[in-house]
């Protein structure tokens, strides 16, 4: 009877504990999964996302002369990439008087400190050439500078929202057809961080336009900005705190220009200095032989003793070439 008793409650013991094992594994909370919204940046995901069109109003003239109206423009782009909120971007453009259709240069500025930055710094030097010999230009702010929406708040998506914004840009000449733009010849030109935003465009979109680049910053992500952090005033280490948050989550290759410069099908002109310390000639010759390998087009010209703005010995010789290769080009 003793026996029976003990093996009757090992039985409801037994049968107890299977049950609440059963209970508490079926109502164990699942792990819960780290979002992760800056996935939405990676090169292949901002290939496969289409931008919407938007409407490019103009605003109020800052300048004229006997030959372009200098003028300022607005758009709207995503505030992320699949986002159904607009941000307002602000620009600056050139406008040729006289005959109509003609092409259109996207310009596409090197960095510049928010606090002392005016729209059209970095590209109005070019951009008043270009205007002259019959040429739109277009020169987007970018969103934290001039006129526009603020950036957000998270470091590297308000770099990645230069890619968006551009994307939309090119997405949006149609409305330039009401000021006598051929939208069927498009160019895009871009200085320092501008080439590497022009790079990352002409990759991501597979558009053909043709593209000049000024010394542009070539290298992987995210070497290509942690190489100026003396640059800064606590000499990068919020860049880089911020970098060992990012890169604990995301893989950073996905997001380096360089890993899709095969991509690219626009023919390209490239100016570098000899003397240039921001951009060192070494990375654009570098460039250069990684974009014949992929057999992309390019011409490349170098100017000795010329910096990071091809002054003193560059400059003049690049605006003439830039103005050829497009008029050869468009």
């Amino acid at each position: 009877m003793r026996k029976t008793v003990i093996i009757i409650l090992s039985l409801v013991f037994f049968l107890t504990g299977t049950i609440l094992s059963f209970f508490f594994v079926k109502n164990r909370e699942k792990p819960k999964i780290k979002p992760l919204p800056l996935l939405k940046y990676t090169f292949e995901n901002l290939k496969s996302t289409k931008f919407r069109e938007s409407k490019i109003i103009f605003g109020e003239k800052l300048d004229e002369t006997n030959d372009y109206i200098s003028q300022m423009f607005y758009f709207e782009v995503p505030e992320k990439p699949d986002s159904l909120n607009f941000l307002k971007v602000s620009g600056l453009a050139n406008i040729p008087k006289g005959e109509e259709n003609y092409p259109v240069i996207v310009m596409f500025r090197g960095y510049m400190p928010k606090e002392t930055y005016k729209s059209g710094a970095g590209t109005q030097p070019s951009a008043k050439v270009l205007a002259k010999n019959g040429f739109i230009t277009l020169a987007p702010d970018f969103l934290g500078y001039g006129e526009s929406a603020s950036a957000s708040a998270t470091l590297f998506e308000d770099r990645f929202q230069t890619y968006t914004t551009a994307l939309t840009l090119l997405n949006s000449l149609s409305s330039l057809k009401t000021i006598g733009a051929d939208i069927t010849k498009i160019g895009i030109w871009g200085h320092s961080n501008g080439g590497q935003i022009a790079l990352s465009t002409i990759a991501i979109s597979g558009v053909n336009y043709p593209t000049v680049l000024w010394a542009p910053v070539s290298k992987p992500f995210p070497y290509s900005i942690l190489f100026y952090t003396d640059e800064t005033d606590d000499y990068g280490k919020a860049l880089r705190y911020a970098l060992s948050i990012f890169e604990k989550d995301y893989d950073t290759e996905l997001f380096s220009p360089a890993n899709y410069y095969n991509w690219i099908k626009a023919p390209i002109q490239i100016h570098q200095g000899t003397a240039d310390e921001e951009v060192l000639p070494f990375w654009t010759d570098e460039l250069v032989d990684t974009l014949k390998k992929d057999n992309i087009d390019v011409t490349y010209f170098k100017y000795p003793g010329a910096d990071h703005n091809l002054q003193p010995s560059g400059w003049n010789n690049a605006v003439l070439r830039e103005i050829e290769f497009f008029k050869e080009e468009l």
